[in-house]
């Protein structure tokens, strides 16, 4: 029988965060951006806790995606999509995560790995991701999230579970994410500087 090859998936050994804290500031930081609950999410949401130092516009408009590649039609044309962005200078954590759990994580991962921009990625139900690469992998802390969703890396998919693990994708592989639970899944999300896929 063939075992699945999870090598794009990496499990950070001995890394392991409170999925109770990390849930509960996550309701108060959705309740300050205007969502109810992790069920108010529309499409795809993005919460940055990081920025450029002093620069409130390198978490606006583009600079919340950032570059990634697609194949946009049946021509298997790759493209390119939004705007380059320096993750290099995303050091300074956003204000309003001064006084939650994020604060705590967000340096404990900055001692441990070059980060580039670390955000909040809401995903609703019933919904899937383009088809896609990124510039660099991407760390993931899942908060919400249920048996419906996935993560798919060329042609292999997998179930990240809400247990405070931490978790590297290889996102510079064609990749996307579907939520197929009738839940918004949330994950910390961060963008690793140092490949460790190379």
């Amino acid at each position: 029988m063939n075992q699945l090859n999870y090598s794009d998936f990496y499990q950070v050994p001995e890394l392991k965060f409170d999925i109770t804290k990390l849930r509960e500031d996550l309701d108060i930081i959705l309740k300050k951006k205007g969502f109810t609950s992790p069920k108010g999410v529309s499409n795809f949401g993005a919460i940055p806790l990081n920025q450029i130092p002093n620069d409130e516009d390198s978490i606006k408009g583009n600079n919340i995606r950032g570059v990634y590649w697609t194949i946009a039609d049946e021509s298997g044309k790759e493209v390119s999509r939004d705007v380059a962005i320096d993750e290099s200078k995303y050091t300074q954590l956003v204000p309003e995560f001064e006084n939650t759990y994020f604060k705590e994580v967000y340096k404990t991962l900055s001692k441990k790995f070059k980060l580039g921009r670390v955000r909040l990625l809401l995903k609703e139900p019933r919904s899937t991701l383009s088809w896609h690469k990124d510039p660099e992998p991407r760390l993931h802390i899942p908060i919400i999230t249920n048996l419906g969703c996935s993560m798919v890396i060329e042609n292999v998919a997998k179930h990240l579970p809400a247990d405070g693990h931490v978790t590297i994708t290889n996102n510079t592989k064609y990749h996307n994410f579907f939520n197929g639970g009738e839940q918004s899944r949330v994950h910390l999300v961060a963008c690793v500087l140092e490949n460790p896929f190379q």
